[in-house]
């Protein structure tokens, strides 16, 4: 029936468009003026101060000063109101579950990390998430209830067809098949589930590198070695949600890997992944390696081999740009990406240099021409995809005045 809230081009869902148009310049630009918000959206004065007082009353924004330093009276200042809604985000490793929450704005306002070490766990993971939840909300000054929305990053993906984590056996506890309907029951607020290296390549086209780019491939390698599709600026996940899983991809260079996912490896990550960085520096001679978990040496050994010219330290970084490439090329040849961002510990540590030799292997190695670029999105860059998801999501729902 005509006149209805869904119906297109009536004036109320014509102020809904207005309404998000506005907010979502002053979250890209901070608080703005009546004057500058009816310039960048082309409304008439009139019409923007509509706006804003409906805004206003909404509680979705609110007055935060007045300009100052230009000719002429000052101007009341707008912005998002930052509590009218917070969401969260998990990144879920077997040794630990770091939890963040969020205002409306993206700004980081609580956040908290549980140890979860052994390969049997001390507590259900739903307790586990629970706990993690609750310290960053806790420190945030909210409660369970304020939370909009959680995301939660894990290793592999939850097939759909059946709700059971797939693709990470080292993930202990996360295998049952009523998990998801247990925290679910636990939890007020609506959850989702996402690949952690699909939420990393999330942060980088929002926030870091791959800004603007609808075709990329992000690579991540730090624990685990692992891949991100993006097509027509969506993410791909596949059948099973296993798309990306490159560790498992068989490559010239290591032996065949039978029983992929009985191993949790294959030859990509056997080639490539950072355990092997260890394993090469000795190889090579280097002798000075030092101890730790085999992600945080090899970002160290990578790092230290990056500032080399010469030498086995350069031999190890040569080698380990060639067998990266020899992945790569399958991936580029098949979905042939405007871009390929280098992320993950591992990789960044690399830098410039890294990316450089990468770059002149992969020339060589495929027939496409992708640009390489090292991540921006460096600081918990699974816990930043997760919060940018459930803020898409969370804003979609309360920024819609059309209701």
């Amino acid at each position: 029936m005509a006149g209805t809230a869904g119906t297109p081009g009536t004036p109320r869902v014509l102020r809904a468009m207005n309404d998000r148009a506005a907010l979502d310049l002053l979250l890209e630009h901070g608080p703005l003026s009546r004057t500058r918000i009816g310039k960048l959206t082309g409304l008439s004065k009139p019409t923007a101060s509509q706006l804003l007082a409906r805004l206003e009353a909404a509680g979705l924004v609110r007055v935060t000063g007045t300009s100052e330093g230009r000719p002429g009276p000052s101007a009341q200042l707008y912005a998002v109101d930052p509590g009218a809604a917070h969401a969260a985000g998990l990144d879920v490793t077997p040794d630990r579950i770091r939890a963040a929450v969020a205002d409306i704005t993206g700004a980081t306002v609580g956040e908290f990390e549980l140890a979860t070490p052994g390969r049997r766990p001390a507590q259900p993971v739903v307790q586990q998430v629970t706990a993690a939840l609750d310290g960053a909300v806790k420190a945030a000054g909210l409660t369970r209830d304020d939370v909009h929305r959680l995301v939660i990053g894990t290793p592999g993906a939850f097939d759909p067809s059946t709700g059971r984590l797939r693709y990470a056996s080292h993930l202990p506890g996360w295998h049952s098949p009523a998990l998801l309907d247990e925290l679910a029951a636990a939890l007020p607020m609506p959850v989702e589930y996402e690949n952690d290296v699909n939420l990393v390549a999330l942060a980088e086209q929002r926030l870091g590198a791959a800004r603007g780019h609808g075709d990329f491939v992000l690579l991540w390698n730090e624990g685990g070695l692992g891949a991100a599709l993006v097509l027509g600026g969506r993410l791909h996940r596949g059948w099973t949600g296993g798309a990306g899983e490159v560790g498992f991809l068989p490559v010239p260079g290591a032996p065949l890997v039978r029983q992929v996912t009985r191993a949790n490896s294959g030859g990509y990550q056997e080639l490539a992944g950072s355990q092997a960085v260890p394993r090469l520096a000795r190889e090579l001679g280097i002798e000075d390696i030092p101890s730790g978990p085999y992600a945080e040496v090899a970002a160290a050994l990578v790092a230290r081999a990056a500032d080399h010219a010469s030498g086995p330290h350069r031999s190890l970084l040569e080698t380990y740009a060639t067998r990266l490439a020899t992945g790569l090329a399958s991936l580029v040849s098949v979905l042939d990406p405007e871009l390929v961002v280098l992320s993950g510990a591992c990789l960044t540590a690399g830098g410039e240099v890294l990316r450089g030799l990468v770059q002149a292997e992969l020339a060589e190695l495929a027939a496409t021409r992708p640009r390489l670029v090292v991540g921006d999105v460096t600081e918990h860059p699974v816990l930043r995809g997760a919060l940018e998801s459930a803020l898409a999501t969370t804003r979609d729902e309360v920024f819609d005045t059309s209701r």
